[in-house]
């Protein structure tokens, strides 16, 4: 070996997937590579995109360019691309520009080819790298689809603020100088009002108010708002539902950001699940939400072959769950009167998380204030049992484990509702880590939201409680991953004998489970999974790269599992049999079930070993 070749073989030793490989490994790499030195005049030449290659870089700075013209990543010593079109036959998409030019080494398809078929871990190395990639890439990809922008892409201006002692004058000038429909009031930077064109016509001309009083008298109080960072999807289910035309946007520390307009959303293209929950929102009789529901499938089917994220499905089944909800429970109030008192219908569950799928079934409860009357029980055991009866007639099925509001365990009051937690984290049970995992994923629907707080406030002072948290750290790593001994599938058999891989339970319940045991640790009241782990990236419980892995393969698994749903391949209705996937698919589900086990097992040893 000349000394040339030895300097070559050193390097390539020390890189992934080398360093872990026999020797002969490295020799036959170092035998079989062109080195090039990699300019601007010489790269059209060496980077076709009809030849696909293997290139390492020795030397230079690289930009790796989408079809958009946009620089995804750059690329430097040590650095592999075009490993993608190598692995799965598909034509070159990214493009290489020098940057800094460098020496680069070259394996062409047949040596590529050859080192996969004799050493397994070079394979993985590139399978599990391309598939971090897929993991991610598809689903971080900005959509076309408008109901998919975050609201901060709709933002056209500043938020427009003035203080609670403002006159009504000074607000409508400053409104008429900024051109706006409405203006924000906050005191110490936060939101605690806000004052619109509406309330001008309705409680100050029509009433003749004296335009010199503060605009606290007439501002509506603690309006709705909604986070910069949601999808617009999720700020017009908000105004529909709740008939509002200007909702406050804010950032994660409740600071206004801007104000989002019905008129900003007209401007956006129109889409059939909105104007589906708009037609619920304003159904007038259970016959008329009994024929919008029959449309729901259909409409996921087409709605589903037009989005990039598809955690937007989830939002939206459930988005339409809430949206009859409400009806039926106002349907039920204009039927047998006004509720003798306040209350909160709230969900639990894959509703509460806003990732329902076409098999979700129903978790619901009805929250109340203490000391009832017998009365008032009646009067919501039967809106309870009303709402529940006609949510199955609207195809939304009832729960097994009989966790909804017509049931009356599952209608009470603010106090019994707090002891029924208080019992399960004091006793952390099987069978009360199983309520944990239902009852701790809720969000409030419909009714007095200052009473779904207080119960909220109430579970915050009682979860904090560390045996508590290994218990459930504990549970949760007694749910295996379908992966044995040489990352093969352990498959399960249906009662028809077919086999398949249970991607919710085995899956995607597993991170469920993992996101909310650290939420509750760092008292993230978010319900969503995809928002909790968002939320974690502020506190030092778990690393940056374990949740961006979680996210993605939460991403991954959902979206097989809606695709067989919505093909109804004849399996269960969270499963998959893994022959139909192609050899590619094969490995990304394996490395995304890899992944969720090293989760578990970080988390076991973090609260399970008393780390905390």
């Amino acid at each position: 070996m000349t000394p040339e070749v030895a300097e070559v073989a050193k390097f390539v030793a020390l890189q992934a997937p080398f360093s872990q490989l026999p020797e002969a490994a490295t020799h036959y790499f170092v035998s079989h590579l062109e080195i090039v030195y990699l300019n601007k005049d010489n790269q059209s030449q060496w980077l076709k995109s009809t030849e696909p290659n293997l290139y390492l870089v020795r030397s230079g700075q690289y930009d790796l360019v989408n079809a958009k013209e946009e620089v995804i990543t750059q690329i430097a010593e040590g650095d592999y691309f075009g490993f993608p079109s190598l692995l799965t036959g598909d034509a070159i998409q990214n493009r290489i520009e020098v940057s800094t030019p460098g020496l680069i080494y070259i394996l062409n398809q047949t040596s590529f080819d050859y080192l996969r078929r004799e050493y397994k871990a070079f394979e993985q190395h590139f399978v599990r790298a391309h598939a971090n990639r897929l993991l991610s890439s598809h689903y971080q990809q900005k959509s076309d689809n408008w109901s998919e922008k975050k609201i901060s892409e709709l933002l056209t201006r500043k938020a427009i603020t003035l203080g609670p002692d403002a006159s009504i004058r000074d607000a409508a000038v400053k409104m008429s100088d900024h051109g706006v429909s409405s203006i924000m009031v906050t005191e110490q930077e936060s939101l605690i009002g806000v004052l619109t064109d509406r309330d001008l016509r309705n409680r100050v001309l029509a009433k003749d108010v004296d335009p010199n009083i503060a605009i606290n008298q007439v501002m509506t109080g603690k309006p709705k708002f909604i986070f910069e960072n949601n999808r617009v999807f999720s700020a017009l289910h908000l105004m529909l539902k709740h008939n509002i035309h200007h909702l406050p946007v804010l950032d994660e520390n409740y600071t206004p950001l801007g104000m989002l307009t019905s008129t900003d959303l007209l401007r956006q293209q129109k889409s059939d699940p909105v104007q589906l929950i708009g037609r619920i929102y304003k159904a007038t009789s259970v016959q008329q939400l009994r024929l919008y529901a029959q449309e729901i499938p259909a409409l996921l089917k087409r709605f589903s072959h037009n989005i990039d994220d598809i955690s937007v499905m989830g939002k939206l089944l459930s988005g339409l769950t809430d949206a009859l909800t409400s009806r039926l429970i106002r349907i039920y109030q204009q039927e047998h009167g006004a509720a003798p008192c306040a209350f909160s219908f709230i969900c639990f569950g894959s509703q509460a998380r806003e990732e329902q799928t076409l098999h979700s079934d129903q978790d619901n409860g009805l929250l109340l204030p203490n000391n009832l009357t017998e009365a008032q029980r009646s009067y919501f055991k039967g809106m309870g049992e009303f709402v529940c009866e006609q949510l199955v007639e609207c195809g939304i099925k009832r729960c097994p484990g009989n966790i909804m509001a017509s049931n009356p365990e599952c209608c009470g009051t603010l106090n019994e509702w707090s002891e029924r937690f208080f019992k399960w984290i004091k006793s952390p049970t099987p069978q009360a880590m199983l309520n944990c995992k239902i009852f701790f994923d809720l969000r409030f629907i419909d009714g007095s939201n200052e009473l779904y707080s207080d119960l909220c406030v109430s579970l915050e002072r009682i979860s904090k409680n560390e045996l508590f948290f290994a218990a459930m750290a504990t549970d949760i790593n007694a749910n295996s991953v379908p992966i044995g001994l040489f990352q093969q599938f352990k498959l399960e058999k249906s009662e028809s004998k077919h086999k398949y891989l249970d991607l919710k339970k085995r899956g995607v319940v597993i991170i469920n489970d993992i996101a909310r045991l650290y939420a509750l640790k760092a008292g993230v009241r978010r319900a969503n999974t995809l928002e909790r782990l968002d939320a974690l990236t502020k506190f030092n419980l778990i690393s940056a790269k374990d949740i961006y892995n979680l996210k993605d393969c939460w991403r991954y698994l959902t979206q097989l599992r809606l695709k067989t749903q919505l093909n109804k391949e004849g399996l269960p209705g969270n499963c998959i049999d893994p022959e139909m996937l192609t050899s590619l698919e094969k490995h990304q589900l394996k490395e995304a079930f890899y992944l969720i086990k090293q989760a578990q097992q970080a988390c076991a040893f973090k609260f399970a070993r008393g780390s905390l």
